[in-house]
């Protein structure tokens, strides 16, 4: 449905994904991409601080609010913007409203025009819409990017032997090769660990594979 048109950079065009999933870490999150690639993501995620000393040790959270700014790809930022114009910029109720499928969380693309031009939002929980569905996606694997960056992060500070399966993890999913050119968002944590003579070399090793990846793709 058509909302108040919202001040931005002349002749910026904006994109917009939240989703709210209640029980799941995190249980919210958003992006924000502009046609000039600038990308912002906040979630609630939470981090668990555990220390490597041994099993005895406390364990903390981090639960404040996470903020992060990026820049997106130039093949990631044109694929976003011409997904949303194959699902007329989201216009409409695009939600299947059928009872028999799962709750996968409570979703909203927003696209806002530009000049103070239209703004459209959508809420659905699973659309039938091929071109929400692969936002839907990019989005989510996006997300799981980010996240990984940040969870890297507090396990070089708190509990280096997790760093390992973290980055194996990763190395195994499909979500490497579906955000390619965007893996750079966790780039800055990766080298450091690739640098740090005090990590082990196989964790080492895995983060200059992962970063050869990013180097590769993120053009």
């Amino acid at each position: 449905m058509a909302g108040p048109a919202q001040a931005q950079q002349a002749g910026v065009t904006t994109v917009a994904f939240s989703c709210d999933f209640p029980g799941f870490n995190p249980s919210h999150y958003a992006f924000s991409v502009n046609s000039n690639r600038e990308a912002s993501y906040t979630s609630n995620s939470k981090v668990n601080t555990t220390g490597d000393a041994g099993p005895d040790d406390a364990v903390s959270t981090d639960d404040s609010p996470f903020h992060m700014d990026l820049t997106l790809s130039a093949a990631t930022t044109a694929h976003i913007f011409e997904l949303a114009r194959m699902a007329h910029y989201f216009e409409g109720d695009l939600d299947s409203k059928k009872k028999n499928i799962a709750f996968t969380g409570d979703k909203s693309l927003t696209y806002r025009g530009p000049n103070n031009g239209d703004s459209y939002i959508t809420h659905y929980n699973y659309s039938p819409v091929p071109a929400v569905q692969e936002l839907t996606t990019l989005f989510q694997n996006l997300s799981a990017t980010v996240e990984f960056g940040r969870r890297l992060d507090y396990e070089y500070r708190y509990q280096k032997l997790a760093l390992d399966e973290e980055m194996k993890h990763m190395e195994e999913t499909t979500t490497l090769q579906d955000v390619g050119p965007d893996l750079p968002a966790a780039v800055p944590i990766l080298q450091k660990i690739a640098d740090d003579p005090s990590v082990i070399n196989p964790v080492r090793a895995r983060a200059m594979r992962l970063l050869q990846h990013a180097t590769s793709s993120g053009k």
